[in-house]
């Protein structure tokens, strides 16, 4: 469901509905369910689908750190059929600020669901008053930096392993 420009939302908010590049189907909602389909999908990940040791690489671990990021977090999902297949959320942290965190299952990326995951959940964080967004990305992830930019984000602090980045909203 895209918004207009006239309604103060420069994003589109969940639900949304979107074809990829890879001509799948997918539908990105706002998640407050279950834990579940997040630790079946974060089980997938392989080494170079984790940065900065996030998902964590055990069962237990992602239980707990997915049920914290459900508790705390704004969230939204992308399902292809029955299965989740990409998660972000913005995690609350005072003032109207939120940390984005966004991850795509490996046989996802690169079809565009990452882009337009983060719209949506922008759009989402609008809704629930988030008025301003950061997040920090590896240097060596230029894919994510291109995306992020394409999001809006700036660089606010260049350190030796990361970027962080922020927008307002």
């Amino acid at each position: 469901m895209a918004t207009s420009a006239e309604d103060g939302h420069q994003f589109p908010r969940p639900p949304e509905e979107f074809t990829d590049s890879e001509e799948r189907t997918v539908r990105m909602v706002a998640y407050d369910g279950g834990v579940e389909p997040l630790v079946a999908m974060y089980a997938d990940f392989d080494a170079d689908s984790r940065s900065q040791g996030v998902p964590p690489r055990k069962e237990p671990a992602i239980r707990e750190w997915a049920e914290g990021l459900l508790s705390e977090g704004v969230n939204v999902v992308v399902w292809h059929d029955d299965r989740a297949v990409g998660h972000a959320v913005l995690v609350p942290v005072g003032d109207g600020s939120a940390e984005l965190a966004i991850f795509v299952h490996p046989e996802y990326q690169s079809a565009g669901i990452g882009t337009r995951l983060i719209k949506v959940l922008l759009g989402h964080g609008q809704e629930e008053g988030i008025e301003h967004v950061w997040l920090a990305v590896s240097q060596r992830n230029h894919v994510a930096i291109r995306v992020y930019r394409a999001a809006g984000f700036e660089t606010r602090l260049r350190e030796q392993v990361e970027i962080e980045m922020e927008r307002d909203l």
